[in-house]
């Protein structure tokens, strides 16, 4: 999958639009999470940093930057695809691998130390709009935090959360007021 189709289908934009003559409070809906888009989340991608432990090797212990084809070069089993992988899915197939012929049942944990390859866009009435690295379980409100929070004249009700292709409206001024379940990107 090339890296921009990558980075468009996880990318989150947020736009806080301002001058809005409809209502908004009819446009708010429950939204279901997909457990395939919590998956894709999840997923490491070119860029990121992990960290991946072999238990009792020290020597196999260590950081991996994923390179742009989605590969790390791991010690003793060479390069292995990563990219779309959750990081228990990364440590199952390090595993795998070896259990081939190197280590007599491996315990390999994973952990992501550096998502690189996930991005938010902010636009709008925000004092800082622009690019933000995207963390795991990160919410509207953490996002609009990032961004300096509002400008005077932004609606705070009508923030719209574009995920792949598709618009959402989320009423961040309840969500802070505590009237509305956050809303996690």
């Amino acid at each position: 999958m090339p890296k921009f189709v990558l980075i468009a289908a996880l990318a989150a934009t947020i736009c806080s639009l301002v001058g809005c003559s409809t209502s908004a409070g009819n446009r708010y809906r429950e939204v279901r999470i997909d457990q395939r888009q919590v998956l894709e989340a999840n997923a490491v991608g070119p860029g990121d940093i992990i960290h991946v432990r072999v238990h009792m090797h020290k020597d196999l212990s260590g950081d991996y930057q994923i390179s742009p084809r989605g590969q790390i070069d791991f010690p003793h089993i060479g390069m292995c695809m990563v990219e779309g992988l959750d990081p228990i899915a990364v440590g199952r197939t390090i595993r795998q691998r070896l259990a081939k012929g190197y280590i007599r049942e491996p315990h390999v944990t994973v952990n992501v130390k550096k998502a690189n390859s996930k991005k938010v866009f902010v636009l709008g009435q925000v004092p800082k709009p622009g690019r933000f690295p995207y963390t795991t379980n990160m919410s509207i409100v953490e996002i609009i935090t990032l961004a300096g929070g509002f400008a005077t004249l932004a609606e705070r009700n009508n923030v719209i959360v574009t995920r792949s292709g598709k618009r959402v409206f989320v009423p961040v001024e309840k969500i802070m007021q505590g009237l509305a379940g956050n809303f996690l990107l």
